[in-house]
C-alpha cells in the first residue's frame, strides 16, 4: 500500500564499448556528460552519457590502451598504452596533437596540469614523469616508488603532484624542486586511488586494505580513517563545495564526513568494477566496466545524507563560500599566477632536467593515428559550440529518475546516520554470463517512450521510459586473427566456478503447469526439514574436511617457518603436492625480497612453472609475482655463472653455484614457453603474460 516514489540510485544504461575487453575509463571532470574508454583492441572511444552510439573513435595506439584521462576543459584526451606510449588528442580538431615515449612499461594512471599544458604519468616500471605537452617531451622523471604506480593526481593549485602504488605508499611531490615533500606509508595495501580536496589542505586516499585515509597537508598528520569495507577502494571523489567525499567501491558507494570520520550514507550499487565517479546537475555519476561492456549509474545527491542531520533540497543554490570542516585550515590558491607571461613562464617554475631522448619528440601526426567521427550530430552537439566566444554555459537538466520497484522497498539500503531517509533500492548488477555480441539493452523500469537518440538538445539525455534500442558497435577489423578465449577461472569471481547450489539439495520432479497446494505454500512435497539440513551437511563435511587438511598444513609451514628454517618450510610445503599451501608461501615470500636466496629459488622455480600453467589466476599472479622477484634478483647472477669460461682446477663452491643457476635457467626457460603459449590471450592475463615475455627475455642477453 505504500505510494510508490522514485529511485535514488538507479542504472542508466548499458553497452558494449569496445571489440575486445574494456582496461580502462573516464568521465569528463566538469560536465559529466562525456566519456572516455580504453580496451585491449587499442582504441579509445569517446562517449556522450545517457546516449549508447560512440561519438568519435580514436586510433593510433599499437599495443592495448591502459590508462585515459580528460583535460580540465574537456578538449583534450590523453591515453596511456601497455608500451608505454602516451597519445592527446584535441577533440575539438578531431586529430592528435602529440605522441611521448619515455616509459619502458605500461601507463597506468595519467592527469593534466589545472592550468597548464602538462601532463604526469605513473607506470607499471614505477617512475612518475612530468610532460610538457608544447616542448613535446618529459621535463623531469620522479623515482621513488618500489612497484607499479597505480594513481597521479595534481594538486588543485597545481604545484604539488601525489602519487600511490602498489608499494603502498602515497608520496607528495614538490614540482618547483623537484624532489619529495613527503610519504604517508599507513595503509596496509596497494593504493589505488589519491584525491587532493577541491579548497583545504586535505588529501584523500583509497587503498585495498579496504579503508580511506584522510591526510592534512600542513602537518602531513593522518586526520582519520574510514571503517573497513566489504571490499577495496576503487575511486574516490570530492563533492565539488568540499563537504564530503564519495568512495567507490566493489558495487558499493559510500559518503563520508571528516574530522571526525564517519558515514553519512551508502548504496548497495550492483555496478561492479567501478572505474571513475563524476558530479554533475546535483547528481552523481558512476562508470563501471566488465568485459567488453560500459556499464552507467545515477545517484539522486537531492536525496543523499550530506551530512548528520540533513539533505540538501534539489533547487537548492550552493552557497559560494568553500566548507571548511575543521576551520583553521589553509586552503589552496587556485587562481592562475598572473606574474607569468603564458607557458613560458609556468615551465620556468618547475624543476627540469635535460631531454637527452630524441625519440620522445614524436609532435607528427602518423596516417594511422586519425580520430573516426562515427556520430557527428552529437559530435557537433558537444563539441563545435566550444568555438563560439560569446555564449552562456549550458545547464544539463538532470537524468530523471525512475519510478521505484515496490516489491524492492524492503531491499533498499538503510542510510547509517538517519534510519527515516527514504532508502535506494538496490541496482541489478550485470550478469557477466551475459552474451556481449547481443544487442545491448538501455536499462530503465518502464516500458515505451521515444528512443533517446531523436530528442532535441534542450530535453534530457535520457527519458524514464525509452524504448529497447540496439548499440551500434564500434568498426571491428576483420583482417586480424580471432584471439584465443582464456579458459581461467578470474580471481574477482562473486560464487563458486561450477557449483550447482540445487545439487545439495534432494531431487524431486514436480509436475509442469500444475499448482500444488504445498507449492503454493514454498514446500516441497516429500522434502521435509531434516532432509534438506542433511543434504546440505554432507557438502559442507566434505568441503570443512578439505579446509581443515589445509589448515593442518598452513600449521605445519607456520611451525617450521617460526624457528627461522625458511628452507626447511618451503620444502616442507613443496612437499605437500598442494598449490595452494605454495600459492599462501610465495604471496609472503613476495613482500620479503630479502629473505630469498639461489638455494630457494631453485626449489620454488619448478612450481612457478606448474602455477604459469594453472588454470586459476590467483595462482598465475602467484607465480608471475616469483618470476619478477627472480628476475630482478638473480638474473644478472644467473646468467653471469652460465656463460662463463671454464677454469682449471677444481673448485667445488664454484661448481655448486653453477649446478644451481642452470637448473633456474632451465626452470625459466621452461616457464617462458608457457608464456609464450598464452601471452595472447584477451584481457589482463594476457597483459601479464606478455610482460612476463619481456621481462624474460633478459636471459638471452
Amino acid at each position: 500500500m505504500a505510494a510508490t516514489g522514485t529511485k535514488r540510485a538507479w542504472k542508466l544504461q548499458e553497452f558494449v564499448a569496445h571489440s575486445a575487453n574494456v582496461n580502462c575509463l573516464a568521465l569528463g571532470p566538469v560536465s559529466g556528460r562525456v566519456m572516455v574508454t580504453g580496451g585491449e583492441d587499442k582504441k579509445v572511444n569517446m562517449w556522450a552519457v545517457g546516449k549508447p552510439n560512440c561519438i568519435m573513435s580514436l586510433s593510433g595506439h599499437t599495443t592495448p590502451v591502459e590508462s585515459v584521462r580528460f583535460g580540465i576543459s574537456e578538449e583534450l584526451v590523453a591515453a596511456g598504452s601497455q608500451s608505454g606510449t602516451i597519445k592527446i588528442w584535441d577533440l575539438e580538431a578531431a586529430k592528435i596533437v602529440r605522441t611521448l615515449t619515455g616509459h619502458k612499461s605500461s601507463i597506468k594512471t595519467l592527469d593534466f596540469h589545472p592550468y597548464g599544458e602538462f601532463v604526469v604519468s605513473g607506470s607499471l616500471d614505477t617512475n612518475i614523469k612530468l610532460w610538457d605537452v608544447r616542448r613535446k617531451g618529459c621535463i623531469f622523471t620522479y623515482r621513488g616508488h618500489t612497484n607499479c604506480v597505480n594513481t597521479v593526481r595534481f594538486s588543485p593549485d597545481g604545484r604539488w603532484v601525489g602519487s600511490a602504488g602498489e608499494d603502498g605508499i602515497m608520496k607528495l611531490w614538490d614540482l618547483t624542486a623537484g624532489k619529495i615533500i613527503h610519504e604517508f606509508t599507513n595503509h596496509q595495501g596497494p593504493v589505488t586511488t589519491v584525491e587532493f580536496h577541491p579548497n583545504e589542505f586535505l588529501l584523500a586516499t583509497g587503498s585495498g586494505d579496504r579503508t580511506v585515509k584522510f591526510w592534512d597537508l600542513e602537518t602531513m598528520q593522518l586526520v582519520g580513517t574510514t571503517d573497513r569495507e566489504a571490499n577495496g577502494v576503487r575511486t574516490i571523489s570530492f563533492h565539488p563545495e568540499g563537504n564530503v567525499l564519495f568512495s567507490g567501491g566493489q558495487d558499493t558507494l559510500r559518503v563520508y564526513g571528516w574530522e571526525p570520520v564517519r558515514s553519512y550514507d551508502s548504496y548497495s550499487m550492483g555496478w561492479g568494477k567501478i572505474g571513475d565517479m563524476a558530479i554533475s546537475s546535483n547528481q552523481l555519476i558512476g562508470a563501471s566496466y566488465h568485459q567488453t561492456n560500459v556499464s552507467l549509474y545515477v545517484v539522486d545527491l537531492s536525496r543523499t545524507n550530506l551530512s548528520d542531520n540533513r539533505q540538501i533540497p534539489q533547487e537548492s543554490i550552493p552557497t559560494p563560500t568553500p566548507f571548511t570542516a575543521s576551520g583553521h585550515r589553509k586552503s589552496f590558491v587556485t587562481d592562475r599566477p598572473r606574474t607569468q607571461c603564458g607557458h613560458q613562464g609556468q615551465t620556468e617554475q618547475m624543476k627540469t632536467e635535460p631531454n637527452d631522448d630524441p625519440s620522445q619528440d614524436q609532435g607528427e601526426e602518423d596516417s594511422s593515428e586519425v580520430a573516426q567521427i562515427q556520430n557527428p550530430a552529437d559530435y557537433k552537439e558537444l563539441f563545435k559550440p566550444r568555438h563560439d566566444l560569446a555564449r552562456s554555459p549550458t545547464i544539463k537538466a538532470p537524468f530523471p529518475a525512475p519510478l521505484e520497484d515496490p516489491s524492492s522497498v524492503s531491499a533498499a539500503p538503510v542510510s547509517r546516520v538517519s534510519p527515516s531517509q527514504p532508502t535506494a533500492a538496490p541496482v541489478s548488477r550485470v550478469s557477466p554470463s551475459q552474451p556481449t555480441a547481443a544487442p545491448v539493452r538501455v536499462a530503465t523500469s518502464q516500458s515505451a517512450a521515444a528512443p533517446t537518440s531523436r530528442l532535441p538538445p534542450s530535453q534530457p539525455a535520457v527519458q524514464p521510459t525509452p524504448a529497447v534500442q540496439p548499440v551500434s558497435h564500434p568498426p571491428v577489423v576483420t583482417s586480424s586473427p580471432p584471439q584465443p578465449q582464456s579458459t581461467v577461472v578470474p580471481s574477482d569471481r562473486d560464487k563458486p566456478v561450477g557449483l550447482d547450489m540445487n545439487a545439495f539439495l534432494p531431487k524431486q520432479p514436480q509436475p509442469i503447469g500444475s499448482v500444488h497446494s504445498s507449492a503454493v505454500n514454498n514446500v516441497q512435497p516429500g522434502i521435509n526439514e531434516s532432509d534438506v539440513l542433511g543434504s546440505i551437511e554432507k557438502g559442507h563435511n566434505s568441503m570443512c574436511a578439505a579446509m581443515n587438511h589445509r589448515h593442518k598444513n598452513l600449521d605445519v609451514v607456520r611451525s617450521i617457518w617460526t624457528t627461522g628454517e625458511i628452507k626447511t618450510a618451503v620444502d616442507s610445503a613443496i612437499n605437500m603436492n598442494d598449490l595452494a599451501i605454495v600459492v599462501d608461501l610465495l604471496n609472503v615470500l613476495c613482500l620479503k625480497p630479502s629473505m630469498w636466496s639461489l638455494d630457494l629459488c631453485v626449489m620454488i622455480l619448478p612450481k612457478v612453472e606448474e602455477l604459469a600453467n594453472s588454470k586459476y589466476e590467483n595462482y598465475i599472479h602467484a607465480g608471475c609475482q616469483a618470476i619478477k622477484l627472480v628476475m630482478k634478483s638473480f638474473s644478472g647472477l644467473i646468467k653471469t655463472n652460465i656463460t662463463a669460461p671454464p677454469i682449471s682446477g677444481v673448485d667445488i663452491s664454484r661448481e655448486e653455484r653453477y649446478r644451481k643457476c642452470k637448473t633456474c635457467y632451465e626452470s625459466l626457460l621452461r616457464t617462458r614457453s608457457i608464456v609464450e603459449q598464452k601471452q595472447h590471450l584477451v584481457g589482463k592475463l594476457g597483459s601479464t603474460f606478455r610482460e612476463i615475455k619481456l621481462i624474460l627475455a633478459a636471459l638471452d642477453c
